[in-house]
């Protein structure tokens, strides 16, 4: 791309340099500058913006002053590598904010299109596999807890146990066709948080065997003798869901699965997830507290055979599709509520995806210099935060 686009936003395109860095310079004649929403907002006269492919080199940048706010993902290193001068001197400070919206859901999503993965059984002893509490710990030292449904933090999310009143109502039509779990309510699997896993281990052996695939010569295999073998497509620079990947390999291996790990760049990364052309791949969606028609882009079964939508699992649910016309038709707050909470039940018994941490706070490293307001919204640290509400001001 050799020009700069024409912009209608706050700020232009004044510089950049594809795949390194975008200059954003604010514009003096932006029709909106004047109108109420937009009051306290684009403070900032220049905001550059640089790109980096590894996230550990993205945060050695940040310390040796290259940028001016760094948004930290791992607690373990919020609060064991923040050690560096400018921290101790007072430059760089560290601003925790707390949120109220849905976690969402982060974690490794298993493709159904594929026969290995459509039997629940088969997903839920991946899941059983996959020693959260271990990882977490190894990862994290244990300071960031799992993501246990789609829309858990907010007042949307499932409660626990069985199904009540109009989330019952709004299920039992389709009790027939819901996965276990879903009326009765499901939790995920724990482990004793060591290294074997055993009791989970045997768990997990158990549920393949119920579902056709046994170990002969070493190697699980179903009644054809296929094996059965698992690839990862991981996006280059995710050093964390690397490190995941090697736990959760000896895991596997236990049970006679083979599971590889392959590495793409953004481009095929891409261009692999568009087309759904992976078995297990690094999963993350974003919601919000006014869910609506792009469930069905999310989770609707278009996404089975359509590609570029967002729902990677392949998941064809008429429960979900009926629950995501409820959210969106609702006349009352009641049955919105209903409709999340039993959509949430939905997706969290699909066992879909292998979740991992979440937290309800954002931490952000940032030179002092940069300020935000002391009344922070609901949503936190999200869209329209950093940097649309800060502003610069020196001592």
């Amino acid at each position: 791309m050799a020009e700069i686009p024409i912009s209608s936003a706050p700020y232009v395109i004044s510089e950049f340099d594809p795949g390194n860095f975008v200059r954003l310079t604010r514009n003096p004649n932006y029709w909106g500058a004047a109108i109420s929403f937009r009051r306290g907002t684009n403070n900032f006269n220049e905001i550059r913006l640089d790109f980096y492919a590894d996230g550990s080199v993205q945060f050695e940048a940040f310390k040796a002053g290259e940028s001016s706010s760094f948004r930290e993902l791992n607690a373990e290193r919020w609060e064991n590598s923040y050690n560096f001068n400018s921290v101790t001197n007072g430059d760089v400070l560290k601003s925790v904010i707390p949120h109220q919206r849905p976690s969402g859901i982060t974690g490794f999503v298993m493709n159904t299109r594929l026969p290995k993965f459509q039997d629940w059984r088969v997903r839920e002893a991946l899941i059983t596999a996959f020693n959260f509490e271990f990882i977490n710990q190894t990862n994290t030292g244990g300071r960031q807890g799992r993501i246990p449904s789609y829309y858990s933090n907010s007042v949307l999310s499932m409660k626990p146990g069985a199904a009540e009143g109009r989330v019952l109502e709004f299920l039992a039509p389709h009790a027939a066709d819901l996965l276990p779990g879903t009326l009765e309510g499901y939790t995920l699997p724990q482990s004793d948080g060591t290294a074997r896993n055993r009791r989970n281990i045997r768990i997990a052996d158990d549920l393949l065997n119920q579902s056709g695939w046994t170990v002969r010569d070493g190697r699980r295999r179903n009644a054809k003798g296929k094996i059965f073998n698992i690839v990862t497509v991981l996006k280059q620079g995710d050093t964390e869901s690397q490190l995941m990947m090697d736990i959760y390999q000896q895991a596997l291996e236990r049970l006679g699965i083979q599971l590889t790990t392959q590495v793409l760049d953004s481009s095929q990364y891409k261009e692999r997830t568009q087309v759904y052309d992976f078995d297990i791949a690094y999963y993350r969606r974003g919601l919000s507290l006014s869910p609506g028609n792009e469930q069905m882009l999310y989770w609707g079964a278009d996404g089975v055979k359509k590609p570029g939508t967002r729902n990677w699992m392949g998941m064809n649910s008429p429960a979900a599709e009926d629950m995501i016309n409820r959210l969106v038709n609702s006349k009352s707050h009641d049955d919105f509520l209903a409709a999340a909470r039993s959509l949430d039940r939905i997706l969290t018994a699909g066992r879909y995806v292998i979740p991992i941490h979440t937290s309800a706070i954002s931490r952000l490293a940032h030179i002092k210099e940069i300020k935000y307001p002391k009344k922070l919204p609901m949503y936190g640290d999200w869209i329209g935060f950093l940097p649309d509400v800060w502003w610069y001001e020196a001592d």
